[in-house]
Parts: C-alpha cells; structure tokens; sequence
C-alpha cells in the first residue's frame, strides 16, 4: 500500500511540474466562415443595444460623434478681432497708432491640446518691428484700456507697409523672449485654457519701431 501511494504521488507531482504546452484547434469542416452563430452574438448581432439611458445620455468628447468635423483643425474655441491704433494704451493713457492701420487677428484654439491657431493681417502698417520680446506681434494679458504683459508671441506678419500676413500654430509650453519682474519668461506655464475662461482679459496687438508701444490693438471680447 505504502508503494502504490509513492508511486502515484510521483506521478502526480511529474504532471504538476510538467511545463504547459500551447494547443492548436484546427478549423471546423467547411471552415470558420462556416459556422453559423446564435442570434444576437457574433456577427450575426442585428444592432447594438443602447446604453443605460439611451444613446442621447453619451457625453462625445469635443469633434467626435455627432460633433466631429470634416475639418484637419478642430477648436475649442475661435476669436475673431479687428485691431485699431485708437485702442492703444501707455499703462492706462491712450497711445494711439495710425488712424489707417487696421489689423484682423483670427484665433482658433484648442485647450485640450493646449494649442493655438493664428491667421493675422495687418493693413497699412509701415516700417520696421520693435519689441524687446521674441517677436513684435502677441497676446498680452489685461483688460479694455489697461496694458499687461504678453503671454504669447507669435511670428511676425510678413509683407510690405500695405498688406503683412502671418499664420500658422503655436503649442505650449510657450516662450514669449520677455522677463517679467520675478525674473521668469512672461509666457513661462500659460496655458491657452486661460484665454477661454476669461477673454475679456487679453488683448492682441504688434508693435513697430514708430509706433513702440503698438501700433495696433484689439481686445479678445
């Protein structure tokens, strides 16, 4: 009795150690495209059964779904200014530009992606750019008649004294070239999701070497 029982423990313990090997399953008579599934599994399934609360209770994520867009740019949010040298300011004193100068800033963000979409035109702005940023053309943030500093630069406009175009994208982290009292760059940890909860708070503008504290300005809202 004692010898049957060492004999069938090492049997046992010879298949528990024993390394598994993987099985192959060959194909049905007729093959896979054979097989026939019940109703309402596979693909067979007539529709897809709604969720808890109906399709309606899907909240998509922005430019999905029902929202999606043909478009290659897809944006949280989209601001559209027509700057003017009237709205100018020296801290709170009004600086006026040229009365002729008019530039169209059209913005289109994307705060998921912390990106920013630029197409800028400036009319009649004559001369050469000046600002001890990166670039003479920004965002900065204050409100209507106030100045601030610039949170975002962007490349200048390019073209002549009568027509200067720019566009393309900007993605955060954002460098503006500029120091601001506490020694840090004014663009250092803006997010554009800032500019979305509080528009009237920015304003876009480019400044020249005649007209340094801007030549044209527009408020966001």
């Amino acid at each position: 009795m004692k010898t049957t029982l060492t004999i069938l423990a090492t049997i046992f313990a010879a298949k528990a150690l024993a390394a598994p090997t993987d099985t192959t399953y060959p194909p049905p008579p007729g093959g896979y495209d054979s097989i026939t599934y019940p109703a309402g599994t596979g693909e067979n399934l007539p529709y897809y059964p709604p969720p808890p609360g109906g399709w309606k209770s899907v909240t998509y994520p922005p430019g999905t779904g029902s929202d999606a867009s043909s478009s290659p740019f897809i944006f949280t949010s989209t601001y559209n200014v027509v700057a003017l040298g009237s709205e100018v300011r020296n801290g709170t004193t009004s600086a006026p530009g040229p009365k002729d100068a008019v530039g169209f800033f059209n913005f289109g963000i994307n705060s998921v992606m912390d990106t920013i979409c630029y197409n800028i035109t400036l009319l009649n702005v004559a001369g050469d750019y000046r600002s001890p940023a990166a670039t003479a053309t920004h965002i900065h943030e204050a409100a209507r008649g106030a100045s601030g500093p610039p949170r975002l630069a962007f490349p200048n406009p390019i073209g002549d004294d009568t027509y200067r175009v720019s566009t393309g994208c900007l993605t955060g982290p954002f460098v503006t070239g500029l120091k601001g009292a506490d020694g840090r760059d004014t663009g250092e940890g803006f997010e554009v999701k800032q500019i979305e909860e509080n528009p009237k708070g920015f304003f876009t503008d480019s400044h020249t070497v005649l007209f340094s504290l801007g030549v044209v300005r527009g408020q966001l809202a």
